[in-house]
């Protein structure tokens, strides 16, 4: 009893102050008490995990997939409890009905508009595509669009008044309490992302869009939907970012100057830039559900690191982290719910190779590699790494090559890295974050009220940043790459007034 006492107080200490120390007490408190009570669940306590929880995505396009109802057949084979799709689709949600498996379903961005200025159609949506089903399908969220700001067709205005009127129409069913409404945000929404301690939202985004959603989100007891893939990240900065860090493997890690944290991987960085962003804003009590996740099986020949043993280790070990530890750096305690993207490989997903190769499964069912999703097989768990494998299939020796149509610095004078005006935004942007974070970029002139603010585009910002990466690289071969978001020109960039280094 007194052993008892005193680990209690030095819990309590720990909480008020370190969280490896939380973290160490809490796991003998909780051995402790497996060990000393004699009963028969002895074993079961050894095994327990008060984790988070994995779902995973369910998309569908493609044209070579299997029922709807083998679908639900091989998620409860494989011990999935969750499921995210991107539409309603009838016979899904009947082939789900008594699976006891649980369901986020989608309002698509089309759709918002509609949702956002006609209550009757937000009613009508719902009385058809969640009340019919539910509870026999366990419907327990609503995604209202999908990455809505990085949407070419302007629908972030529609947004919030789309969940909100989504959520009068649970209110009129009486299903308010038991469905969640919210809307998954890509990385893209925050303006910086590092260090994690700095993470804030887009300043056009806050007072419009988040400060409204956001209260939305308090108010009704919801939690904050976030796609974050630290593979664009590492694709997009190789040669700056470890594959050991992005892969949960052992690693030296990073220390946040801003706050003094550790972080092993890059995934705990990313999720923390969200919740330092709520923090900013004063919506620390707001959760956060990570709607999407993943890494590729095989990708085109400059996709640097989409590989199935890549795949298979950042899946495994992030389904391990989830299920058997406590939240990240910042946040100990936030048990994450993490949904993995994707059920299937999808053939007809426009894009680079890698957009069709994020699937677990083959069409045919048969596992792309073998990856835990489950307590019980992480008992037999193990990650084997080898020699680092880069988009192809071939070893990574040395660093990626200037994209075609770029000019090396050996058959010219001056040189600048700008950014590719047709490359993936997202991508863009995330190769922004790390040029001005980890990269080491000058981006101070382009912050806001700076000599090369404007033009305020996501373009001109990210060819700055670039070229400074480049310039301190002294302009060697692969340091203008950024996952193909950009090349090297020959001629000096004009963006307004905005004068363009050639080194430092």
């Amino acid at each position: 009893m007194h052993r008892f006492i005193i680990l209690t107080i030095l819990l309590s200490l720990a909480l008020a102050g370190n969280a490896h120390l939380y973290h160490f007490i809490s796991l003998f408190l909780f051995f402790h008490f497996c060990i000393t009570k004699v009963n028969p669940f002895i074993l079961h306590c050894l095994f327990v995990s008060d984790g988070g929880s994995i779902g995973v995505n369910y998309g569908r396009i493609a044209n070579n997939l299997p029922s709807a109802v083998k679908v639900v057949q091989l998620l409860k084979s494989q011990g999935l409890t969750r499921v995210k799709v991107y539409d309603t689709d009838p016979a899904v949600l009947r082939a789900l009905s008594g699976s006891g498996i649980k369901v986020t379903v989608d309002l698509p961005n089309q759709q918002l508009f509609a949702a956002a200025k006609a209550p009757s159609f937000a009613s009508s949506w719902v009385e058809r595509n969640v009340a019919a089903y539910y509870p026999h399908t366990q419907i327990e969220s609503i995604a209202v669009g999908n990455e809505v700001f990085v949407d070419p067709h302007n629908t972030t205005k529609f947004l919030v008044p789309a969940m909100k009127n989504i959520q009068k129409a649970l209110t009129k069913h009486n299903l308010d309490k038991d469905i969640k409404v919210s809307s998954p945000i890509a990385l893209s929404a925050l303006a910086n992302s590092y260090p994690s301690s700095a993470g804030s939202f887009r300043p056009e985004l806050v007072d419009p869009v988040f400060k409204p959603m956001l209260d939305f989100l308090r108010e009704t007891g919801s939690y904050l939907m976030v796609n974050v893939y630290p593979f664009f990240a590492y694709e997009s900065n190789a040669d700056v970012i470890s594959l050991d860090y992005a892969l949960f493997r052992d690693n030296p890690g990073v220390v946040d100057p801003g706050n003094g944290l550790r972080y092993y991987n890059l995934f705990d960085a990313q999720i923390d830039a969200v919740f330092s962003a709520l923090s900013a804003l004063k919506y620390d009590d707001v959760k956060i559900v990570v709607t999407e996740t993943g890494w590729p099986s095989k990708g085109d020949s400059n996709e640097v690191g989409a590989s199935v043993e890549n795949a298979a280790a950042y899946n495994g070990n992030l389904v391990r982290k989830i299920l058997t530890a406590a939240g990240t750096p910042l946040r100990p305690k936030a048990d994450l719910t993490v949904y993995l993207f994707a059920l299937f490989n999808e053939n007809q997903k426009p894009g680079p190779t890698s957009e069709r190769n994020f699937g677990l499964f083959y069409p045919d069912e048969r596992r792309v590699y073998n990856v835990p999703l489950t307590v019980e097989e992480l008992k037999d768990y193990h990650d084997r790494p080898s020699a680092p494998v880069s988009g192809g299939g071939q070893q990574k020796e040395t660093p990626a090559p200037v994209v075609s149509g770029g000019v090396s610095k050996s058959t010219t004078g001056n040189t600048w890295c700008v950014a590719n005006p047709d490359a993936d935004k997202v991508k863009l942007q995330a190769a922004l974050d790390f040029a001005c974070g980890e990269g080491g970029s000058d981006c101070g002139p382009i912050q806001r009220g700076a000599t090369c603010y404007d033009p305020n585009t996501l373009v001109a910002h990210a060819s700055f940043a670039f070229n400074s990466y480049y310039q301190k690289q002294s302009r060697k071969g692969g340091s203008c790459y950024f996952g193909g978001t950009s090349y090297v020109v020959t001629q000096e960039p004009r963006y307004g007034s905005c004068e363009f280094p050639t080194g430092y």
